[in-house]
């Protein structure tokens, strides 16, 4: 670590010294500090997650830098990587007589660099946090820096420049290559292109010029603040100095949001995207405004690409470029043929498919099943324009059959596990009848002849519903749902479940996947319950018999998880933690999260059901407090650990209806329930509410790991079932 100060130059008019050296010592902390590092050493950060240090190549590492011979990566060569790395002690950032932030001048050199054969993404950030480590943090688009609960906390207290190479929506993001400052939100306050105004010879800026972020170029960044405004200036290291013109400028007082010491370093993170995350080289100051004149920018190493480096051959390029448009040309008339084959092809396979013999189950559903040859001109040929969907299991097209709209779904495998899926689809829903279940319009099972591949074609056709699914409402980046909505297709589900398991008088029947996903909302936005590939039906007072553990990660009722039995039981619980996603916009399940229902009982235990409930969900159209407290109980009270101390799904929809001041009626103790989980929010036991007087035994929720673990030995789902995946 080197110190390096300039002297002041002796031409300052003289009248001007007393004020100058009064406002310096007025801002110069009693815990000055003023640190260089041309490379680092394992005491000279905390890392943390993925980050590590790596060995400068030889022909990078001076004399001047050889006792630090390593530099920062942050993130793993890996899908999901996130790292942080701070400094071991907090730095004074407000003065002890006060309550002022302090000054602060910063200067790093980074070079985010793509990964062979990987699209890159997502970022790098310089911070303040209140506390060491990543504090729950996560990778993908949040850098790091937050989750998606803290992402807009005001109590996160974090400050972050964000270096982000991914245009996220969800965070009004000007574009996928861009600088912005963040104030405990990845929405940042300022953001612009990144890039830099170079000097001209008179000294004022010249034309702008746009930087790749992601290239491997080494970059160097310099981050002021000083009397409420926060610089941020960026350029190539090998401009040679920092411009004068910064790329941001923000009035910001940071007095309220620092704390009187904070921990300051870097994170990064990737996604699906990968990509890698160095800093080389960091000066940190909150006395000196020059200690990054101390960093040492020569012979670094080049992360650039050999693919990405400058043209040293334009005349290769050329030949290059004639031949490509050459290939582009002769694809294009390739692909004309392809397409003629392509539809001649689909006429001939679906001549050759033939309608296999029907089989018993088959036979008292024969006025719903429709011919494959119907289906093909429904959906045109299964064009990818009738595109909608796609899951584990199968596609999902639309199309317009005897003039109406429907929703076909083509199994895209044809092995025993999809088969029974198939068969308990027709065999439940095609007899259910109810506003608010999704619609089996019919089905086709065909057999293909050798010449068309061979196997089965499995197809469902089904209403189609315009809106789309509850998932893509609450968690996806459109338009929010309004709570009146929120509530009422709730309503509707709980009624759909009521009728599987007591309006249906052939037998009870068991959904096994409620979730978000698999609610559907039609033209006029009504819940419909649909997926009913998992579904048993049994006869009324006999058990079902133990099966393989099946569901959704973050819907499963410990005892399923634990025995593999489904009741109705197992049902409520998947509808209670539904219930609470609704409330808190966060999904059951998250890589990095505890589980929602074990966080929402311990979060309704020391704030009651409005620390449940999300700031995002308050301020959405019609929101009511008391109805969402209402929402709360109902999801604590169907997620309880006991299946016996769960109400039934006719309790769970007069719970919905009951007021405040409700009592129960005619022996139903609905109301009952309904103020228990209320009152006692954190009431955790097997036993709980099953007998009175029971004697009480802590428990805890199943983790994320342990579910996906569980899963994975036993589960007929797909991996995307179990895993939630960023971007």
């Amino acid at each position: 670590m080197s110190k390096w100060r300039r002297k002041a130059k002796p031409t300052l008019p003289q009248r001007l010294l007393v004020p100058l050296l009064m406002v310096i010592f007025h801002f110069t902390p009693s815990a000055a500090i003023d640190l260089v590092f041309n490379g680092f050493e394992a005491s000279d950060l905390d890392l943390y997650a993925n980050a590590t240090l790596e060995p400068f190549p030889s022909s990078a590492a001076p004399a001047q830098r050889r006792h630090r011979s390593r530099y920062l990566s942050l993130t793993a060569n890996d899908t999901f990587s996130l790292g942080r790395a701070l400094l071991p002690s907090p730095v004074t950032t407000k003065s002890a007589n006060s309550s002022e932030a302090l000054p602060f001048a910063t200067s790093f050199l980074f070079s985010i660099a793509p990964v062979p054969q990987a699209l890159p993404g997502h970022g790098i950030a310089f911070l303040f946090a209140p506390e060491p480590g990543t504090l729950g943090a996560t990778s993908s688009q949040h850098l790091g820096l937050f989750n998606l609960s803290t992402d807009g906390d005001p109590s996160d207290r974090v400050l972050a420049v964000e270096f982000d190479v991914f245009q996220n929506e969800e965070f009004n993001d000007i574009n996928a290559n861009h600088v912005g400052v963040d104030r405990n939100s990845l929405t940042s306050v300022a953001a612009a292109p990144a890039g830099y105004w170079p000097d001209d010879e008179g000294g004022a800026a010249a034309s702008f010029v746009g930087l790749t972020l992601n290239d491997g170029t080494n970059y160097q960044a310099w981050v002021d603040y000083a009397g409420g405004r926060l610089n941020v200036t960026m350029a190539p290291v090998s401009f040679g100095r920092k411009p004068r013109r910064p790329l941001l400028s923000v009035e910001i007082d940071l007095s309220d949001l620092f704390l009187d010491k904070m921990y300051v370093g870097f994170c990064a993170s990737t996604g699906r995207l990968v990509e890698h995350h160095r800093v080389l080289g960091w000066s940190f100051s909150n006395s000196n405004f020059s200690a990054a004149d101390g960093l040492i920018t020569a012979d670094l190493p080049n992360f650039i690409p050999p693919a990405t480096e400058s043209d040293a051959n334009s005349r290769r390029h050329l030949v290059i470029g004639l031949y490509v448009a050459a290939i582009v040309v002769l694809l294009s008339i390739l692909g004309i043929w392809m397409a003629i084959s392509r539809r001649r092809s689909r006429k001939r396979s679906t001549e050759e498919v033939c309608e296999e013999t029907i089989e018993d189950w088959e036979s008292e559903y024969w006025p719903h099943r429709i011919a494959y040859q119907e289906i093909v001109t429904a959906t045109e040929g299964f064009s990818n324009g009738n595109l909608i969907g796609r899951g584990g299991n199968g596609r999902v097209y639309k199309g317009v059959l005897g003039g109406v709209q429907v929703a076909v779904k083509l199994f895209s495998q044809t092995n025993e596990e999809e088969a029974k899926h198939f068969a308990a689809e027709v065999s439940t829903l095609g007899r259910l009848k109810h506003r608010n279940l999704v619609g089996l319009r019919g089905w086709c099972r065909a057999r293909r002849t050798a010449a068309a591949g061979g196997g089965d074609a499995m197809i469902l056709v089904y209403d189609y519903m315009e809106n789309g699914s509850l998932d893509q409402w609450i968690f996806g980046a459109g338009q929010p749902l309004d709570w009146g909505s929120s509530v009422r297709i709730l309503r509707e589900v709980a009624a759909a479940a009521l009728y599987l398991h007591e309006g249906w008088g052939e037998a009870v029947v068991l959904h096994r996947d409620i979730k978000a996903s698999n609610v559907m909302l039609d033209g006029s936005m009504t819940g419909r319950l649909g997926d009913f590939g998992l579904a048993r039906a049994h006869q009324r007072g006999r058990a079902l018999g133990t099966t393989r553990v099946v569901g959704s990660a973050g819907y499963l009722a410990p005892e399923v998880v634990r025995t593999g039995r489904a009741t109705t039981a197992t049902d409520v619980y998947a509808f209670g933690v539904l219930a609470l996603e609704v409330a808190r916009w966060r999904r059951a399940a998250e890589e990095g999260l505890p589980p929602l229902v074990a966080w929402a009982r311990q979060a309704a235990a020391m704030g009651g059901e409005a620390a449940v409930v999300d700031r995002r969900v308050r301020a959405s159209e019609g929101y009511d407090e008391g109805e969402a407290a209402r929402v709360v109980a109902v999801g604590l009270a169907c997620t309880r650990i006991a299946a016996a101390a769960r109400p039934t799904m006719r309790q769970v929809v007069r719970m919905f209806e009951a007021g405040e001041d409700e009592t129960a009626d005619g022996g139903d103790d609905s109301t009952s329930l309904l103020l228990d989980a209320r009152l006692k929010p954190a009431m955790r036991s097997d036993k709980a509410f099953a007998s009175a007087g029971a004697q009480r035994q802590p428990h805890r929720h199943l983790t994320f790991e342990e579910l996906r673990h569980s899963l994975s030995c036993s589960t007929s789902l797909s991996g995307s079932d179990v895993i939630l995946e960023g971007r």
